[in-house]
């Protein structure tokens, strides 16, 4: 009898014991076509994705935040001013790894006729309705002196940029690679670039906080498998490149041309910028929240205290 009991115990404890730990919930990750975010998809490829990482791809960065904000995703790989337009609807989140910094790859190109910024006075000018078209449309006109009511702007999804040029719909598009290389080879002309806003633009992870807190070692997983995927195309670049490629349906010199105006951080480089008492990037997120301020895309500057997370991208 007693050595009943005993086992009624051991499966009782057992069963309370299952009962209070909480499966694990996949991460849906939510990205738009970019080639920083473009790793996440050759480490699934490569089978350096666990199953719990499942990668949902939307037509423009819009649904992304629409998606992340209603929680219809627990992650998303977005830019840094669109992390900072989130965290000023409240929405706790963690920053947990920098997919890219960009310097060059997000442009505005304009038809043949336009020469440069000040020919755009007047002009139709193409701009995805989110945060970093925006932002991008925003610091362009500022730099040279223009303001929004000297163009023509005209709300224009990512997936339609370059049927748009091509159609003549607009006279010149604010866009990024891949599809900044395409119209270039369209005939198209580069007036600006990210290269004249150094450091402002960077794409990075970002998580919300609840589902951080119980499911951490599938984010560390999934950060495992972006870094294991950046060292493969280090030493296999031809053979990533063409994996990249066929899915974007781009050929590989395209794919890698798309790269030419992208840092990708390696793991020490993200835990420089990350970590510590004050991450450097929160000096630039200190920056760019100023910045959205004054252009009236933010209506006052937001708290980045406790943003940044950098345990899982630890050497």
């Amino acid at each position: 009898m007693r050595r009943l009991r005993v086992l009624i115990f051991i499966l009782l404890g057992t069963l309370l014991y299952g009962c209070a730990q909480e499966p694990d919930q996949p991460v849906r990750l939510g990205t738009n076509v970019w080639p920083g975010y473009e790793p996440l998809y050759l480490a699934r490829d490569l089978g350096y994705l666990s199953q719990s990482v499942r990668l949902v791809e939307y037509r423009s960065a819009s649904d992304v935040l629409r998606a992340f904000r209603n929680k219809s995703l627990e992650a998303a790989s977005l830019t840094l001013d669109e992390v900072l337009s989130l965290k000023a609807l409240d929405i706790p989140l963690r920053i947990v790894l920098i997919h890219d910094i960009s310097n060059g790859a997000d442009v505005i190109v304009a038809n043949s006729e336009i020469k440069q910024m000040d020919d755009l006075v007047g002009k139709r000018v193409g701009v995805e309705s989110g945060a970093l078209g925006a932002f991008v449309i925003s610091r362009a006109l500022e730099l040279n002196g223009l303001t929004a009511k000297d163009i023509r702007i005209k709300a224009v999804n990512v997936n339609r940029h370059e049927q748009a040029f091509k159609q003549d719909d607009v006279d010149a598009v604010v866009t990024f690679e891949p599809v900044r290389t395409k119209l270039l080879a369209f005939g198209g002309n580069e007036i600006f670039t990210s290269k004249e806003i150094p450091g402002e633009i960077v794409d990075v992870l970002v998580v919300h906080q609840d589902y951080l807190d119980r499911h951490p070692q599938i984010i560390q997983q999934l950060v495992d498998g972006w870094f294991k995927a950046l060292n493969y195309m280090q030493s296999h670049r031809d053979g990533a490149l063409d994996k990249m490629a066929e899915r974007l349906n781009i050929s590989a010199a395209e794919m890698a041309a798309s790269y030419d105006g992208l840092l990708l951080p390696n793991r020490v480089e993200n835990n420089e910028l990350l970590g510590g008492d004050k991450p450097k990037l929160a000096d630039t997120a200190d920056k760019l929240n100023q910045s959205m301020v004054d252009m009236s895309l933010l209506t006052d500057n937001v708290n980045t205290e406790e943003l940044f997370d950098a345990r899982f991208v630890q050497p």
